[in-house]
């Protein structure tokens, strides 16, 4: 036993260690800088304020965070609407002999960019994209599919969609079938079977898969930024522009560090679902 746990703990300390140094040291960082001042060319000065986080206080940058709360809600909903029913799917109706392939198209995408799959989209939702000149050819007026929220929820739904997909897939999967059968055989309809059955046991995987989407979604940058056009500003747009734009590093950290912060929260409130899906997996 003494030998498996040292050699356990010898597999396990060259991750630990990176992530205490990339995880933890960056946090330490940015937590310093948010403490202090900006210099007059951009840097930071040493010190011991709040101010950077009462700034972040104000209605302003309140409005901001609703308007990424609600992009990373709107998203979590969307992808659990459309993933819940493909990995029900995949879990229970797909043939056995195709869903390791299934699931590769699942993850397909992820072999590609997602700088460069924006990129396609907005070579499809363009005034004069793809969807514009199908809709042209059939004699209907342009739409303007891009530079708006609907555009933006659109990329992150196709960005995030697959990890929902993938713990739903788990949960289903291990779903046993005879509870199934014996709801059935006690007069339940399918609704009621999928109510009271299905997503009671399901409920782990629903709960992992909208943090793996709604945690992403809420420091989204590249979707608001590329198909919203920089006309709505998000949290991790804003967080971008201080860094790169206004060279106030102060507060970008404190507006990071309290994005941080909320993150660790939501996983805090979540800690049970979450380890009883980690119980069930083990």
């Amino acid at each position: 036993m003494r030998a498996g746990r040292r050699q356990a703990v010898l597999l396990l300390a060259p991750a630990v260690v990176l992530l205490v140094v990339l995880v933890g040291g960056s946090q330490v960082l940015m937590l310093a800088a948010s403490l202090g001042r900006r210099s007059a060319y951009g840097g930071v000065i040493p010190g011991w304020s709040l101010e950077n986080y009462l700034r972040a206080l104000e209605p302003l940058y309140i409005r901001v965070l609703a308007r990424s709360v609600i992009l990373a809600a709107a998203t979590t909903i969307v992808c659990l609407v459309v993933g819940y029913p493909v990995a029900y799917w995949l879990a229970r109706r797909a043939p056995p002999t195709m869903r390791r392939a299934l699931l590769v198209l699942v993850i397909l995408p992820f072999w590609t960019s997602f700088l460069v799959r924006m990129y396609a989209w907005m070579f499809l939702l363009r005034t004069e994209g793809l969807v514009n000149l199908a809709l042209g050819s059939l004699g209907l007026p342009a739409l303007g599919l891009l530079y708006n929220p609907a555009a933006v929820l659109l990329g992150q739904v196709y960005g995030e969609l697959p990890f929902i997909i993938l713990p739903l897939y788990a949960s289903l999967e291990k779903l046993d079938p005879a509870l199934l059968d014996a709801a059935a055989d006690l007069g339940a309809p399918p609704r009621e079977v999928l109510r009271r059955v299905v997503l009671p046991l399901t409920w782990p995987g629903i709960v992992a898969g909208s943090i793996l989407v709604f945690i992403p979604s809420l420091g989204a940058y590249l979707a608001p930024d590329l198909l919203g056009g920089a006309r709505y500003v998000y949290v991790g747009s804003l967080i971008q522009s201080q860094f790169a734009v206004a060279r106030d590093i102060p507060f970008g950290a404190a507006l990071s560090f309290a994005l941080s912060a909320g993150v660790l929260l939501v996983l805090w409130i979540f800690r049970r679902p979450l380890q009883a899906g980690s119980g069930e997996s083990g």
